[in-house]
């Protein structure tokens, strides 16, 4: 069985970090009979992405034929792709070791993946965001827009204007 845990620095002794897809590193875990075989510390490819960070984390546990990923917290692009490739996902708090949370998804004692939502690891908030719209007002002219975008607070919506001048 191989496990990849989400971390900052890497190894046994590391903290499980709460992000999946902004992880700097992943631990991956080999177990075999019940005990650890191999343990490697990998970058995740994905830390630095403007976009699409999660997705890439994904693919990496699918390239490392991961049977578990075990992080905090999940986005629900990453777990989308992970759930999608059969790859179970386990949360645990950011107290637990690596070496605590393998040991207590062995004995079944760690909780299904949480999915948290878009850029709800502190990354750039989701929801309504105010956006620069451009205004689609009456007249000639010199809208002011006042848009509301959906999305991580920098919105592109089409908003309203009042438009100014001529007759």
């Amino acid at each position: 069985m191989r496990i990849i845990v989400s971390t900052i620095n890497g190894g046994l002794d590391d903290r499980v970090n709460q992000a999946f897809g902004r992880t700097p590193t992943f631990t991956v875990v080999d177990i075999e009979n019940g005990n650890i075989v191999n343990v490697q510390v990998v970058p995740n490819p994905g830390y630095n992405q403007p976009r699409g960070a999660g997705v890439t984390a994904a693919q990496l546990a699918i390239d490392q034929r991961a049977d578990a990923v075990i992080a905090g917290q999940f986005g629900p692009n990453s777990y989308g792709v992970l759930q999608a490739a059969g790859i179970r996902m386990y949360s645990a708090p950011a107290t637990m070791t690596v070496r605590d949370a393998v040991e207590a998804l062995l004995r079944g004692e760690l909780q299904p993946g949480i999915q948290g939502g878009a850029g709800g690891m502190g990354s750039y908030g989701g929801g309504m965001g105010r956006g620069m719209g451009r205004g689609m007002g009456q007249g000639g002219g010199r809208g002011m827009g006042r848009g509301r975008g959906m999305g991580g607070g920098q919105g592109r919506g089409r908003g309203y204007g009042r438009g100014r001048g001529g007759w």
